[in-house]
């Protein structure tokens, strides 16, 4: 009996031993794709493993444990693989090793688990030098598939037929905010986000958690870094420069990183075709500080004071437009100027409890506040003119004669003050193969605005009236007595408070199903809000917000990845969307609701000895209670009425990897298809439709010269809809501006960097230093994203003439490290 009971116990013992670990199997193949055999895995003061004839290996490990596996061998480059595996579970791991002699540069194109969240990721300080107007973040995701923008003096982007408002953008899972009055990409200055501060990028575009919050088309996540060491970074070019400075201090339980900026746009601005008195000032300082109080409790400050001082003076501007057959011409001269200034200020604090290793609880409070003026009056008298096409005609290309004349007058004093205050707290917490989050938030949002904004327009000597003016002119055989009425006037003066309270709860396991390996997601979002404006408070209104994800990996030959996502996505109104054309505020406007379904597929694979990924995404959005709009330039105007149904659909495609060894580039292809019903009048083009992009983001080096690098920046968009004349019916306008070509180059070249460095003289100052050119819109394709509307008192028609953006310009750029 004493036998058994030992026998039992020893088994016992045993068995608790082996739950208590984890295990690591899979193939190791070279870049043919053969297997190899003798390749050892270990790990540190851990028993280790080789594989077999057909290069498969099975190697155990304690489990919950962050442990870094090393897969080397005579041949190859050594591999490292960090893996933390709950118990009793059996993760896949199949690498492929690179030869020695290969000497290729590791470039990591994404983890499995961002990867089944629908997540792109992207590593900043690899991709920070990709040439562009607004050279950051948002240029590099306007290659994206699906992420459009006609307008590249603007840093906002369209998410599939989504507009502006429709993003979330967080910077370390602390949310950002945009200024409320801007109207133009000229006016907007610096982004907050600032790459030269950035680690990570993560972006998804549409089927995210339910942990991201509540907006209906995508969501920007930007992680920026903690230093491991003092450097100071410069960047000079001739529409800006930068100034970056990071360390750790106090025996490195302090790391700090601060960033001031300055951007001139007045290189891009003068080669449109106004003349103007251009001279803006964009500025920002940014800091970021991670305190670690003890091994418990991290502080995290972030913080930003930007001013964007907009000073402009059109003097003249000459755009011919129209056919071949028919050529016009619109010629104006002004009078006047404007004067614009946003003064934002934003702080957050966070702080992070550890409980063990499975558990982490973090406390965040911040307030934004911005202070807005929009100040003009411009006076312009316009001509529109008949070009001779008479090619014998010594006149030919020039004015025949005017086809109308007319003026406007634009005036504005608009001023806004808004502050948004919030505070939430979440939870994070795991087990052996469950992931547990949830948090509440409260945030109170006030905005005062004071509008007064009104446009006169002239033709031929005669006032035009507002759409809805309905007193009858009998002239001339009646005098008209009435007043002279402004054709758009906007007065108002709104004080509005909006107080929510938001939460989620999310659950999330990473499993395996018949030696396939499976995620799961499930999360549910809750939204309650009221609005108070005027002394009148409305009805309180609440939205929940169910989501899902599941995602696959087969165990196949092929590396891939399936997942499907979805679910209810609500978007309860902003300031911007409780206002209405007229600028008065209705209160009673509904959150906008959106049902999201996306398929996708990413495709894992080595081509020419060198990874690459293929990734595809399918998708359908059906809206209701939609919030119509117009958009002028970067300005988004409301219905605020929720009478609108809309849908969405459309693929995806992205193909990245290393076309060039050591450097990542992509390809990206997005069909979009989306249409509104406004008041059951039938279908129409959203304003942003964009049925057909291709974007191409390619990286090089120079063979003979490896320290010269090329960077090249190409996009083609279809042609989006043109828009309407102000309070005119959209159904009567369903016109399309010209295609979108763009492709911009940049050339740089290393002086020093850690593969190149000198130990005497001038340069031994450097950790890094190069030079660079660029080139915006190298082939001077001329670009418009909205229309002027000008009417023809001869042929009493409407014209929308384009407004074209920037020709091709040439910088220069200086970049340091210390």
């Amino acid at each position: 009996m004493k036998k058994i009971i030992f026998f039992l116990f020893i088994l016992f013992s045993i068995n608790s031993l082996i739950a208590q670990n984890a295990f690591v199997s899979g193939t190791v193949k070279n870049s043919k794709r053969e297997p190899v055999q003798g390749v050892s895995i270990s790990y540190e003061n851990g028993q280790g493993t080789t594989t077999d004839e057909n290069g498969e290996y099975f190697i155990e490990i304690p489990a919950r444990q962050e442990l870094v596996l090393v897969f080397s061998h005579v041949s190859f480059n050594n591999l490292y693989k960090k893996v933390k595996i709950p118990k009793r579970r059996t993760f896949r791991y199949s690498p492929t090793m690179s030869y020695k002699t290969e000497e290729i540069d590791e470039v990591t194109i994404q983890d499995h688990r961002k990867i089944a969240k629908g997540i792109t990721n992207l590593k900043a300080r690899k991709l920070k030098n990709i040439p562009g107007p607004t050279a950051g973040i948002e240029n590099l995701l306007m290659t994206f598939a699906g992420v459009n923008n006609n307008n590249e003096l603007s840093t906002q982007y369209n998410v599939r037929g989504g507009n502006f408002d429709e993003n979330l953008v967080y910077v370390n899972g602390i949310e950002v905010y945009r200024p409320f009055l801007v109207r133009s990409g000229q006016q907007e200055g610096l982004s907050f986000l600032n790459i030269e501060m950035t680690q990570d990028i993560d972006f998804s575009a549409g089927g995210f958690q339910a942990k991201y919050g509540d907006k209906l088309s995508s969501v920007l996540s930007i992680t920026y870094r903690k230093p491991t060491k003092t450097e100071t970074n410069v960047n000079l070019t001739l529409l800006g420069g930068s100034a970056t400075f990071e360390g750790q201090f106090l025996d490195k339980k302090l790391s700090a990183i601060t960033s001031a900026r300055y951007r001139n746009n007045q290189l891009l601005v003068n080669s449109k075709d106004t003349e103007t008195n251009y001279k803006p000032l964009f500025a920002d300082i940014q800091t970021f500080l991670s305190y670690k109080l003890n091994k418990k409790w991290t502080l995290d400050f972030l913080g930003n004071f930007s001013v964007n001082d907009y000073n402009y003076q059109p003097i003249s501007r000459r755009t011919k437009f129209g056919t071949l057959s028919n050529p016009i011409e619109l010629v104006v001269f002004y009078q006047g100027n404007e004067n614009d200034k946003f003064v934002t200020l934003f702080g957050a604090l966070n702080a992070t409890y550890r409980v063990n290793d499975d558990m982490k609880i973090n406390i965040t409070t911040s307030a934004y506040n911005t202070q807005e003026e929009e100040f003009f009056d411009i006076i312009g008298a316009y001509s529109l003119n008949q070009i001779n096409q008479d090619e014998t005609s010594d006149n030919f290309g020039e004015k025949e004669f005017s086809r109308g004349i007319g003026g406007q007058i634009n005036h504005s004093r608009n001023e806004l003050d808004a502050l948004i205050q919030n505070i939430k707290i979440q939870f994070s917490t795991r087990d052996d193969e469950n992931h547990y989050e949830g948090g509440i938030k409260f945030q109170k949002e006030n905005i005062r605005e004071s509008i007064n904004e009104w446009e006169v327009l002239d033709s031929t000597g005669f006032a035009i009236r507002p759409i809805e003016h309905t007193v009858i002119n009998r002239q001339p055989n009646e005098p008209y007595a009435g007043p002279i009425e402004p054709y758009q006037s906007i007065r108002g003066n709104n004080n509005v408070t909006i107080n929510r309270a938001t939460g989620f709860l999310q659950w999330s396991k990473r499993s395996v199903w018949k030696d396939h390996d499976v995620w799961y997601n499930l999360g549910i979002r809750a939204h309650y809000w009221n609005v108070i404006s005027d002394n009148f408070t409305s009805e309180n209104q609440s939205t929940i917000s169910p989501r899902g994800q599941f995602s696959i990996k087969p165990n196949w030959e092929k590396d891939m990845m399936f997942r499907v996502s979805g679910g209810w996505y609500h978007q309860p109104p902003s300031y911007r969307e409780l206002k209405n054309f007229e600028g008065q505020i209705n209160t009673d406007v509904k959150a906008q609701e959106s049902f999201h379904f996306v398929l996708g597929n990413d495709y894992s694979f080595q081509m020419w000895g060198r990874p690459f990924k293929l990734t595809t995404e399918a998708y359908f959005k059906s809206l209701s209670d939609v919030n119509a709009y117009t958009i002028d330039n970067v300005r988004i105007r409301y219905r605020a009425d929720n009478v609108t149904t809309a849908k969405a659909s459309g693929l995806d495609v992205r193909l990245n990897g290393e076309f060039v060894p050591g450097n990542e580039s992509w390809v990206s292809l997005g069909l979009l298809s989306t249409t509104e019903n406004i008041n059951n009048q039938g279908d129409i083009a959203r304003p942003t439709d964009q049925r057909f992009k291709l974007g191409i983001l390619f990286q090089d080096y120079v063979p003979t010269i490896p320290d010269l690098k090329v960077y090249l920046n190409l996009v083609y968009n279809s042609p989006l809809p043109g828009g309407s004349p102000s309070y005119n019916d959209p159904y009567e306008f369903q016109t399309r501006l010209t295609s979108y070509k763009r492709a911009d180059v940049g050339f740089s070249y290393i002086i020093v960097d850690g593969k190149k460095k000198y130990e005497k003289g001038f340069l031994k100052n450097f950790k890094e230093l190069n030079v660079g050119l660029e080139i915006f819109n190298i082939f001077d394709i001329q670009n418009s994203n909205t229309n002027t509307w000008v009417r023809d008192a001869y042929s009493k028609q409407v014209y929308g003439v384009p407004n074209y953006m920037t020709s091709r310009v040439l910088s220069a750029k200086l970049a340091m490290k210390f």
